[in-house]
């Protein structure tokens, strides 16, 4: 009997023995086919009102401005900021294991590239309502593309908030396409098990006439390449330009050259944190243990704990040359963030994203799923933290002691945070109920089967 490659090269298979290209197809399209399980309805549910939060919070803002915030005169950027960067570095885990993992051919990202993908389309969007709301006047933001107009009026483009608007529209088109190209197969899949009629049309309209020819193949390999590609510099390029926001300005705290790498790094560590808090907890509630295995999980989080390292790096550089440089406000800054009223703050974010990851050396706690979910929701609590602390600690203590002041979110912050995390979810949830979420042709090329040399004929 022949064996798969991973099994002769000592390593766990991607997919557990036992499943054929039949079952694979079984398995994954009854989750979108068959009835709507009760759970399903419930969290539904519970996203939906949390959207209707986010929806009443963005009318009361519209209706009376920012000033329900918590802003103030030396800290002019707040929640809004912090939730952008927090969201758009959600959205990097998706890129990178499906453009990236594609083209380094990783076979393992199969089963996780799929919703990950979704969540950094979904991670996006909710990160584009807040450049949009804390402008100050949202039905004008249309003025921030250089679009063309009888008044001469262009933006700035020496503002990194203009170069903010060009890096994230290019990082949700492309991901958008590649995230589409990559359906296109299983949605003729789902045309083709479809009972009704209307589901029929519909995800045959998606599959745009896809027949599995040859000539179809050769098409999407191309185009899905091409796309990974394009892809992969953007993993690199958003968060780089999100950076500068921070590091172009002449602020203590802010203007560091560290800023690019150390933002990305931190992206992608957040990225795959979110996935494994999706991942884990899907794995369970639709019995995918065969196709999301214990190897996918291992994986995830050796790539968490090695950006997590690095991220833990940036922090000792970043204390390193606040000492080093001899600025006196580089200095108070750092002593302000260990020992000033935030202190709690920096030191929670350390206790997050530097102590709590360090558990995943250990192979036998990799293994164990419920103890990996633990220390990725430290680490989405963590770098939330990281962003407050970098906006919040470097904006409170002005040049002038008589523009210090103490910042926090009114609960129309929160309440537009946490109507996001709910539009987050119902978008999830609408996903998992009306789309495969893991790739069922990719499955299937990976198969034993699929992978079994060929015996020449004699």
């Amino acid at each position: 009997m022949s064996q798969g490659p991973d099994t002769l090269m000592g390593k766990p298979p991607v997919v557990a023995p036992g499943h054929t290209s039949g079952s694979v197809t079984d398995k994954i399209s009854s989750i979108v086919l068959e009835r709507t399980p009760r759970w399903w309805w419930v969290g539904f549910g519970i996203a939906f009102l949390l959207v209707q939060l986010l929806l009443l919070s963005l009318t009361k803002l519209v209706l009376e401005g920012t000033g329900i915030w918590g802003l103030n005169i030396p800290v002019g950027w707040g929640f809004a900021i912090i939730n952008f960067v927090w969201w758009i570095g959600i959205g990097h885990a998706g890129t990178l294991i499906s453009a990236i993992l594609l083209l380094l051919r990783q076979d393992w990202r199969t089963s996780i590239n799929r919703f990950a993908e979704a969540m950094t389309l979904f991670a996006v969007a909710c990160a584009g309502i807040f450049p949009l709301i804390h402008v100050g006047r949202p039905w004008l933001a249309y003025w921030l593309l250089p679009y063309p107009n009888t008044m001469g009026l262009w933006p700035q483009f020496r503002s990194p908030l203009i170069w903010d608007v060009f890096a994230v529209t290019t990082y949700a088109l492309v991901s958008l396409l590649f995230w589409y190209v990559g359906l296109i197969p299983d949605l003729a899949t789902l045309r083709d098990r479809s009972r009704r009629k209307w589901k029929k049309i519909v995800y045959g309209f998606g599959a745009m006439g896809w027949r599995g020819s040859a000539v179809h193949w050769h098409n999407y390999e191309v185009a899905y390449l091409l796309l990974a590609g394009l892809a992969t510099p953007l993993v690199v390029s958003v968060h780089t330009v999100v950076s500068f926001d921070f590091a172009v300005g002449q602020i203590a705290g802010w203007h560091a050259t560290i800023f690019p790498p150390y933002f990305v790094a931190g992206a992608i560590f957040a990225g795959f944190a979110m996935v494994l808090t999706l991942a884990i907890p899907l794995r369970a509630a639709f019995n995918l243990q065969d196709f999301i295995t214990l190897r996918h999980i291992q994986n995830m989080a050796k790539v968490m704990l090695a950006t997590g390292l690095i991220v833990a790096y940036g922090y000792m550089v970043e204390i390193f040359m606040a000492f080093y440089s001899g600025n006196q406000y580089e200095e108070f800054m750092l002593l302000n963030r260990i020992g000033g009223p935030y202190k709690y703050h920096w030191w929670a974010l350390l206790l997050c994203n530097v102590l709590a990851p360090q558990i995943l050396w250990i192979r036998a706690v990799r293994s164990r799923p419920w103890i990996v979910f633990l220390a990725a929701m430290f680490v989405n609590v963590g770098m939330w933290l990281e962003r407050f602390v970098i906006v919040v600690t470097s904006l409170h203590r002005d040049f002038l002691p008589s523009s210090w002041g103490m910042y926090s979110g009114t609960f129309w912050d929160w309440a537009t945070f946490v109507g996001t995390i709910g539009l987050f979810l119902a978008l999830l949830f609408l996903f998992l109920r009306f789309l495969p979420m893991i790739s069922i042709f990719e499955m299937r090329t990976i198969l034993p089967e699929a992978k079994r040399p060929k015996e020449s004929s004699s």
